[in-house]
């Protein structure tokens, strides 16, 4: 799979967006630490955007510019040989000296990947993982893409008894892998990948991770309107049951509940999702217990997922009260997510007849869902329809919103 951006310029448009920065925003800041004379912000803006789209590669004076304003070394930024393995230029992720030899070594050769590699690798995942939860997956999916061809090439190296480890973080990177093209609407990349991750799970005999690529892949059935198909892919998750977590089960349980909602089955959908709230209050118990890819899973979530399946039953005082409870443990970090269950929010209080409300979340989220979540944005269409279709105010502000949010 071929994606337009070079890493360089993922690494340069993560850069600004870890910052919270706009295009404008970094075009005040270059002006700011530039010794020489620059264009009109607007032309900078200009130029932002053909180097974080990789149209063309800052020259030398560019180059200086972004380092200063991002405190990077031209290494970090625009080079290769920092890291071994191409990834942000985060804190957390500098290997030292010791660890850069390794890591160098078993890529030069991968018959010799030790431990200390695989580790780092699977840190360097996690990290990723919550950096893609602020800034969302445009940035990563060059990055993560091109980790995942020197992991595979780690994992067809490495040797027992680290051989079973090597693939398991293979399938990981591609179940990540999978979500971020599934979060950019690139459904049919997704699918392949939730099928290459649940491929190299089994193989590496992980079946948290193989039920947990079929709970994914029922998420993207419901996004596609396929509420048949999520709930025989929740179910078939849970075939691994006893050999899973809580936490991963909760997850089956609550995916098979939204798909009978998305059906209008309400009986089968809030007894499903009871199941899988018992599940998630059994998992907070030991959360240590459950895999590294479900640090998310909390019973606030699981509330905003159950606010989602009222949502489709058409009750939205229930759906409303779930999803405010839930947001308000949601930190302020995943703002994309953060934009999708406000925009779910704007339209249950639409459906309560609380046009006001609804509008004033809508606003809120406006911003976070154009740059960050492209299914919020559909969802807030949504509901500026069907205020305009019930002839409440508002309809026109929320539109309007969406096109000055426009980045």
């Amino acid at each position: 799979m071929n994606y337009p951006a070079p890493v360089w310029a993922a690494r340069l448009l993560a850069a600004r967006k870890t910052r919270g920065w706009s295009q404008r925003d970094l075009a005040r800041e270059l002006v700011r630490v530039s010794d020489k004379p620059l264009p009109e912000v607007d032309s900078l803006i200009r130029r932002i955007r053909g180097h974080e789209t990789g149209e063309h590669r800052p020259d030398a004076f560019y180059t200086r510019l972004y380092c200063t304003a991002f405190d990077a070394t031209e290494d970090q930024l625009f080079g290769t040989t920092t890291m071994p393995v191409p990834a942000l230029a985060l804190p957390s992720l500098a290997p030292d000296a010791d660890l850069y030899e390794r890591i160098t070594r078993s890529i030069e050769q991968p018959r010799r990947v030790d431990l200390a590699t695989v580790q780092w690798l699977e840190h360097c995942l996690a990290e990723h993982r919550r950096v893609e939860d602020t800034i969302g997956s445009r940035p990563l999916l060059p990055l993560v893409h091109a980790q995942l061809s020197t992991v595979a090439d780690l994992a067809r190296g490495a040797r027992s008894p680290l051989a079973d480890r090597a693939v398991a973080v293979l399938a990981q990177y591609a179940q990540f892998l999978a979500w971020m093209c599934h979060d950019s609407r690139q459904h049919a990349a997704a699918l392949a990948w939730y099928d290459r991750s649940h491929a190299w799970a089994i193989e590496a005999g992980d079946s948290r991770l193989a039920a947990t690529t079929l709970n994914m892949r029922a998420h993207q059935a419901w996004s596609l309107g396929d509420p048949h198909r999520c709930v025989r892919l929740a179910e078939a998750s849970r075939w691994h049951d006893g050999r899973t977590t809580p936490g991963v089960q909760g997850m089956a349980a609550q995916m098979a509940g939204r798909g009978h909602a998305q059906m209008g089955d309400a009986n089968q959908a809030r007894t499903r999702l009871s199941e899988a709230e018992d599940l998630i209050r059994t998992a907070g118990g030991h959360p240590e217990d459950e895999p590294p890819w479900m640090y998310f899973y909390d019973e606030g979530w699981f509330l905003m997922q159950r606010g989602m399946a009222e949502l489709e039953l058409g009750d939205g005082h229930r759906a409303a009260d779930h999803l405010e409870r839930g947001m308000s443990t949601l930190p302020e970090h995943y703002r994309r997510d953060r934009a999708w269950y406000g925009s779910c929010l704007a339209r249950a209080q639409a459906m309560q007849g609380d046009a006001e409300a609804a509008v004033a979340t809508a606003l809120d989220v406006a911003l976070d869902a154009m740059t960050l979540n492209a299914y919020a944005v559909t969802e807030l269409r949504r509901t500026a329809r069907e205020l305009a279709s019930a002839h409440a105010p508002g309809a026109s502000t929320i539109n309007d919103s969406l096109v000055l949010s426009k980045p």
